[in-house]
């Protein structure tokens, strides 16, 4: 079946390869954080096959090109990515700012089976620490809000892990404004982690302003809408490896695919005038949006992982935005980004 891979083709040649990462602060904490993190997930889960030495090369590229920002979880596998991680991650400790989440107990699924409360944040700690062999996590999210406990009962326990020494900063994932206020009455909460891309802006209405007041980190997740944007996938779904985890998403299922297809094609030509990639221009957009953000595309390649890290040397100028919006505009049925079953656990 036909892709939509020639104009990633084209845009070869121009990808822009960063000359030096820059970084950004994450919320009140002083860290400094590559501007441009990486997401490790699928490179052990959801999306098709397991390549474990281009894998570990991309890490290692990470540590090359000042990406000090990784970011995983303990269900991704379940355990075999934290595991794949340790081994660039723990002899070289001093330069990574590790992160990883707790919560799901049951692999494959995202509408069930969570455990947010204090006893198994503290089970779930010991296990990840094990697994990565650090001492300490930089950063331990709660990989979602638990609908069956208050949040400042969940917040409460991971704090308990602050003070033990085993986690140095906490983070919560795809929680409302609401919510991040409530738990910064336990304790400070550095990052909130969300998906965040052109066509996920749900945050911008009252998420990241509330990161903003509350001196939160905002991190993106899937800021390339699951490769969607990249302009590397193929146009149909069905090409996809029977495994991967895009065939339960809607925006690569039926109308919402035909629209997005369009959208890729017309997004790929801004990139191409832009000197860059559709995945440069699209990390670039969303970097754009506030010096608080520091979005972790996720890649197993080392190609994708330095034409992600470039992005970071990209300009916007209001002409490219509007050109960007225009786009957007012209092809508005891009469809959920998850399904509803997996929508009920987004804390609203």
């Amino acid at each position: 079946m036909a892709t939509s891979k020639p104009a990633g083709a084209l845009l070869v040649t121009s990808t822009k390869i960063a000359l030096l990462m820059k970084y950004r602060e994450l919320g009140n904490t002083g860290e400094k954080l590559s501007a441009i993190g990486l997401g490790c997930m699928g490179m052990t889960h959801a999306y098709g096959d397991r390549n474990d030495e281009e894998s570990i090369r991309v890490l290692h590229l990470a540590l090359d090109l000042g990406i000090n920002f990784w970011d995983t979880a303990d269900i991704y596998g379940p355990h075999t990515n934290e595991e794949l991680i340790a081994k660039v991650l723990a002899p070289n400790r001093d330069k990574v700012f590790i992160a990883t989440k707790f919560g799901f107990t049951q692999a494959g699924t995202y509408n069930r089976g969570f455990d947010g409360s204090p006893a198994y944040a503290k089970k779930a700690v010991e296990a990840s620490l094990k697994r990565l062999n650090v001492e300490v996590i930089d950063l331990y999210y709660a990989h979602r809000i638990d609908p069956n406990i208050p949040v400042e009962e969940m917040v409460g326990g991971m704090a308990e892990l602050v003070k033990e020494g085993k986690v140095r900063y906490l983070g919560l994932s795809e929680a409302s404004a609401e919510t991040l206020a409530k738990a910064c009455q336990v304790h400070q909460i550095a990052a909130l982690q969300s998906e965040y891309s052109l066509l996920t802006r749900d945050a911008e209405d009252q998420i990241i302003p509330a990161c903003r007041k509350l001196g939160i980190g905002f991190v993106p997740f899937s800021p390339l809408s699951r490769g969607l944007v990249t302009a590397t996938l193929p146009t149909d779904a069905r090409d996809l490896k029977a495994d991967d985890f895009r065939h339960t998403i809607p925006r690569f299922q039926g109308e919402y695919l035909e629209n997005n297809n369009k959208l890729v094609e017309d997004f790929a030509k801004l990139a191409a005038d832009k000197g860059c990639t559709p995945a440069q221009l699209a990390l670039a957009w969303v970097l754009a949006q506030g010096d608080e953000i520091i979005p972790i595309p996720g890649t197993k390649k080392t190609k994708y992982l330095r034409e992600n890290a470039g992005a970071v040397d990209i300009h916007l100028n209001d002409s490219d935005f509007s050109a960007i919006e225009d786009v957007l505009k012209k092809h508005p049925n891009t469809g959920p980004r998850y399904t509803e079953a997996a929508m009920s656990m987004v804390n609203k």
